[in-house]
């Protein structure tokens, strides 16, 4: 039940955390075979972009991955990721092969150099 969202009181989520409904709470995150709340919406976001990040992902899992499919296809892409296997999604990808905190960086200046 999505309205059942919880502040938590301390870092840790043990076995036996129930909800008022008395089923077991766990972390408000998507496991992998459930379906992604917005990701519509996010189609959405991602049709209107001039500029696509993607950060700390090797682009395999769906159906966030998909989402590039939903990109006009003049709309450079950038993908900060230190894994060096890449699938195959378009001339317009830029690899910045590095973590999050370097790659930002890097990204900062390649948007500068593209604004331009």
């Amino acid at each position: 039940d999505e309205s059942l969202v919880y502040d938590l009181d301390s870092p840790e989520l043990n076995l036996g955390d129930t909800c008022e409904r008395g089923s077991q709470l766990r972390p408000h995150i998507v496991w992998f075979g459930e379906p992604v709340s917005n990701i519509e919406k996010a189609a959405g976001i991602v049709r209107q972009a001039d500029i696509f990040a993607i950060i700390g992902t090797s682009l395999v899992v769906y159906p966030a991955a998909g989402l590039v499919s939903f990109l006009k296809p003049e709309v450079p892409i950038f993908v900060i990721n230190p894994d060096t296997q890449h699938p195959e999604i378009g001339e317009q990808v830029t690899f910045i092969e590095t973590g999050a905190g370097e790659g930002v960086r890097i990204l900062t200046e390649k948007i500068r150099l593209y604004a331009k």
